[in-house]
């Protein structure tokens, strides 16, 4: 017994200091792990909401719509999908080569402390913002079709 007593004496208090220890670590790798994942989901949405705005909105536009209004109506509508307050979307248009429109999506990801709004800046350290884009070319002559 008092080899086994001496142990316990020796070792009181060793696994408590070892999680304060680890927790903040392993909090700090599940925040970046579920922020990855939502943002991984985000832009995924993002891409199917972007191309199905663009060809909505700009490669059919309405009788006197311009291109300003193409890009309004295609973030609106990219908005409405995403739906989270955490990001930022913008839609800008550019001419191509040959009558040709380039509508260019971007979608900008704020990092959260599992789902609860940081601060931009963090022990003086500014957390950036992580940024998607895609882009699509439609004809402006042939409505529907996107090259």
């Amino acid at each position: 017994m008092g080899v086994i007593g001496r142990w316990r004496n020796d070792a009181t208090g060793q696994m408590t200091i070892e999680l304060a220890a680890a927790l903040p670590v392993l909090m700090i790798v599940a925040m970046i792990a579920v922020n990855a994942m939502t943002f991984f989901a985000e832009c995924a949405v993002f891409d199917r909401a972007a191309h199905e705005a663009v060809r909505v909105h700009a490669a059919a536009p309405a009788y006197g719509q311009g291109p300003s209004q193409s890009c309004a109506l295609a973030e609106a509508d990219i908005r409405t999908a995403l739906g989270d307050d955490n990001v930022v979307v913008s839609v800008t248009h550019a001419s191509a080569e040959r009558d040709l429109d380039r509508y260019t999506a971007t979608l900008e990801f704020s990092p959260t402390l599992f789902g609860m709004g940081l601060h931009s800046h963090v022990f003086g350290v500014e957390m950036p913002r992580l940024v998607h884009t895609t882009s699509y070319v439609v004809d402006s002559y042939k409505p529907g079709v996107i090259v």
